[in-house]
């Protein structure tokens, strides 16, 4: 080197523009979580502030994505080699999609506590083969929020058994009330939440749930019909212009006191908290029993995992933060933050929202079990989800009967479905 270029040279290390260390800056390592939740973008966002407190080094961008788009756009991200780091994953079949796709990492080795999980939460995001995918990360439950001022009002308890609750339904039809701030624009809340959650004491719970999926029963049995009937029987008490009442606005509806219920799911306390209609203001109780006496059939359903992309450039850093998302920093922070995201990590932790707590309780003594279709069911086209959502929405649209619409869903399950 001349001695003209050594002066260059040390012209423009002294200046700054060459460094013989890397800035700062460029160390930081910024890891991309997709989720279907565009409610938690702020409380995400402070949950992951505690992760970037321990490690200054990495940052968490959570890039939510629109609930029901959710899966087709982040396969196709992924599938075109832009897809997150980190990955929301439904359970079951929707969730294994991913897998299947080659598109997830192998856990099996890297969630450090993996063998105190419940080994049935544990089997939402694995294989056959015994590996493990998602990190099993939260259940959620389903039940029917109420305001408490318009059940006072028409001095109605909260009801136990479907006789009570068609009971209030009437009173407050009778009153000129709006009785549930339900729609169907957005069938997967018919069957998501109306039926995997009304239905379950109707068609028998996980017993029966198992028994479709052996095969042994169908969904155009008495059991499942009744399910159907059940749902079906709420369409008098849908608002006006229930066919065009989407998700958001069924929300909107609902927090703003205009409807006296919503048949909804615990992830939405936050959600009607951040509306102003916190538990000072709404109630809630679990899905009424068919008859007096019965067992509570409880859908306390197996909801997120979390995955890392296989081919994330930032595998380092995205092993780093699976682990602390299996700990109970992680798990405490998600329960305080977003209440009704029921964490699965094992360990003592505390409940603090008064709605969660009810909803948790209910478990205890409940027969518990998971959406109708999630498992197997699912896994291939037409999915039985979507067929679900099809039918429940012709069903309450009018289209169809509960008998025809169950007879849909099996005999389009049955071109494909083999126990």
């Amino acid at each position: 080197m001349s001695f003209f270029s050594i002066l260059i040279f040390s012209f423009l290390l002294i200046s700054g523009f060459i460094s013989c260390k890397k800035d700062s800056v460029s160390d930081t390592v910024i890891l991309t979580f997709t989720s279907w939740r565009t409610d938690d973008l702020e409380r995400m966002n402070r949950i992951n502030a505690l992760f970037t407190q321990m490690h200054p080094n990495i940052q968490i961008n959570f890039q939510p994505i629109d609930t029901e788009a959710y899966d087709s756009i982040a396969l196709d991200r992924l599938k075109d080699g832009a897809g997150a780091d980190i990955i929301f994953l439904r359970s079951y079949d929707k969730g294994r999609k991913f897998y299947d796709n080659g598109y997830l990492y192998d856990l099996t080795n890297v969630i450090p506590n993996l063998v105190s999980f419940n080994p049935m939460v544990v089997n939402a995001w694995s294989t056959k083969q015994g590996i493990t995918y998602g990190l099993p990360s939260v259940g959620v439950t389903h039940g029917i929020y109420y305001q408490k001022a318009l059940f006072a009002k028409y001095n109605i308890q909260k009801p136990t058994n479907w006789n009570e609750f068609i009971a209030a339904c009437e009173t407050l039809l009778k009153g000129g009330e709006t009785v549930f701030a339900q729609g169907t624009l957005d069938s997967w809340t018919l069957y998501e939440i109306a039926f995997s959650g009304l239905g379950a004491n109707f068609y028998g719970g996980e017993a029966a749930r198992q028994a479709l999926m052996s095969g042994t029963k169908k969904l155009t049995d008495p059991n499942f019909l009744a399910a159907f009937s059940a749902v079906n029987s709420l369409k008098k008490y849908l608002p006006e212009g229930y066919q065009t009442l989407g998700y958001e606005a069924m929300k909107q509806l609902f927090a703003s006191g205009k409807a006296a219920m919503f048949l909804g799911g615990s992830w939405e306390i936050s959600t009607f908290e951040d509306l102003g209609a916190d538990s000072s203001v709404i109630g809630w109780f679990a899905p009424p029993v068919a008859t007096q006496g019965d067992k509570l059939q409880y859908c306390f359903h197996v909801d997120a995992g979390i995955g890392i992309n296989k081919n994330s450039k930032n595998m380092e850093a995205a092993i780093e933060y699976i682990k602390w998302l299996s700990g109970s920093q992680y798990a405490q922070a998600l329960m305080d933050e977003l209440p009704g995201f029921f964490s699965y990590t094992p360990g003592t932790l505390t409940l603090n929202n008064p709605l969660a707590q009810e909803m948790y309780g209910a478990s205890l003594t409940a027969n518990l079990t998971v959406r109708t279709m999630c498992e197997r069911l699912s896994a291939r086209e037409p999915s039985g989800s979507t067929l679900m959502g099809i039918a429940l929405n012709g069903m309450m649209n009018g289209d169809y009967t509960a008998e025809t619409a169950a007879s849909y869903v099996q005999t389009q399950l049955d071109t494909w479905y083999k126990p």
